[in-house]
């Protein structure tokens, strides 16, 4: 059950750097101008916006990431966790059991 749990993040992972590469091959400065050779260059003041507004939203896409990827490890950790202390409580039981019946207390 856990292996299919953490090969779905994985695909999730994988898939969200996929678009999210995509995002960034489009932000590109590379115009079709630049191609032929003729490149031109223009530093009006809405161009500098744009730029801006992109790398804020390529930050914010980053940090959207890293939060989904430190929850979902935070999960699996909980997960994991939880199965060694039901693992230790099975063999703890197991041990009382066998004891019992070395000592004839139980038939």
């Amino acid at each position: 059950m856990t292996d299919i749990s953490a090969e779905r993040s994985l695909r999730f992972l994988v898939l969200s750097s996929l678009i999210f590469l995509q995002f960034i091959s489009g932000y590109s400065d590379d115009s079709l101008s630049s191609k032929n050779g003729t490149k031109t260059e223009s530093h009006s003041p809405s161009h500098s916006g744009g730029n801006t507004v992109s790398i804020v939203a390529i930050i914010c896409l980053v940090l959207v990431a890293a939060v989904l990827l430190s929850y979902f490890l935070f999960k699996f950790w909980q997960k994991k966790k939880r199965e060694e202390q039901y693992a230790r409580l099975l063999k703890l039981f197991e041990e009382d059991d066998q004891l019992e019946l070395e000592l004839g207390l139980r038939d």
